[in-house]
């Protein structure tokens, strides 16, 4: 079974959409729990909530990695990111038996793309994101790094990446205003 996350209702059919790597695909994972994170954009949902307007393509915020034994880890970069993200946040996981794998290589564990559309064959509500997010961390499928957990060392690679992450983001003014207000320990108020 593939697994991909909307916020869209009533989907039959996955169409491909251009992505983060610039090209028309449709994303899934063979893990149900790994597509929890892609029910809310903490940047569009951050815009949204502020009254920042934008029109064009949202900036995306990946806030996970993986454990060395392929288990999906979300990391709290900013103090209660999760909650922010994912609270209140409904959506639909959608099912597809089959797909046709574009070959395009994700790098991402257990990750499969598609560049052709694909039929659904089922879905799945999800009332509240954020409570299926700790769900899963109870049944053991994913794990949380909060942000009072964060290492020194990640600490550390936190600022310098979140610098770097506003410098080069000057075509994506919601991605800085996302940045801006929840980084300003980081970014300072007089950007």
């Amino acid at each position: 079974m593939f697994y991909h996350a909307s916020s869209v209702a009533g989907i039959s059919q996955l169409e491909p959409r251009i992505s983060n790597h610039g090209i028309p695909l449709i994303y899934f994972s063979i893990k149900r729990e790994n597509v929890l994170v892609y029910l809310s954009n903490a940047i569009e949902k951050y815009c949204r909530e502020t009254g920042f307007s934008y029109e064009g393509q949202w900036q995306k915020w990946g806030p996970y990695g993986f454990t060395k034994d392929g288990r999906l880890r979300l990391e709290e970069y900013y103090q209660n990111a999760l909650e922010s993200t994912y609270k209140g946040v409904s959506g639909y996981i959608y099912c597809a038996e089959n797909i046709t794998d574009s070959g395009f290589e994700v790098e991402i564990p257990d990750a499969a793309t598609s560049s052709i559309s694909v039929p659904v064959s089922g879905v799945e509500y999800v009332p509240d994101a954020y409570d299926a997010i700790l769900r899963a961390e109870k049944d053991g499928l994913i794990t949380i790094r909060h942000y009072e957990e964060m290492t020194d060392k990640m600490r550390e690679w936190n600022i310098r990446t979140i610098r770097e992450e506003y410098d080069t983001a000057e075509n994506h003014p919601e991605y800085r205003h996302f940045l801006r207000g929840n980084f300003r320990d980081i970014l300072g108020n007089g950007l």
